[in-house]
């Protein structure tokens, strides 16, 4: 076989070689998609918290889908500079976009609260009372 004069052996990932080249060349990794979220349970309820640093409280849609909180954030931003003469000096835009599902099946979904303060989304999600046994009595006929 000709694995040893291969210089990426057997296990070659081009993906991988593509995406270590971008680690190189931004000078890490980018974070594509993160949306840091740090969930408190505190007996009652679960405090959830999500850094969205940039968004304004209006970029932010919170969705129950079934038994899923989704977690929705996106905006974007043109910024123009020119001269006199309308010609472009610079012209910069960016664009950037969170979703994340959270599982809430033992929440109780109609009194979440949710609070945008500061670059982070406070979701108070209160937990569903366990239901009390049911008991009754038969008629005996």
């Amino acid at each position: 076989m000709m694995y040893g004069l291969t210089p990426f052996g057997r296990n070659f990932d081009l993906f991988n070689v593509f995406n270590d080249m971008d680690k190189d060349f931004f000078g890490g990794a980018m974070p594509m998609n993160s949306c840091k979220t740090d969930i408190k349970d505190e007996g009652d309820k679960y405090i959830m918290e999500s850094e969205l640093p940039g968004f304004e409280k209006e970029d932010i849609k919170l969705d129950i889908n079934g038994s899923y909180l989704v977690i929705t954030a996106e905006h974007s931003n043109v910024d123009e500079k020119k001269d006199n003469k309308g010609n472009y000096i610079r012209r910069e835009r960016s664009y950037g976009s969170y979703k994340r599902s959270f599982d809430i099946a033992d929440v109780d979904t109609a009194n979440i609260t949710a609070e945008y303060k500061n670059g982070i989304l406070t979701v108070g999600l209160p937990k569903k009372q366990p239901a009390a046994p049911e008991t009754r009595r038969l008629e005996i006929k």
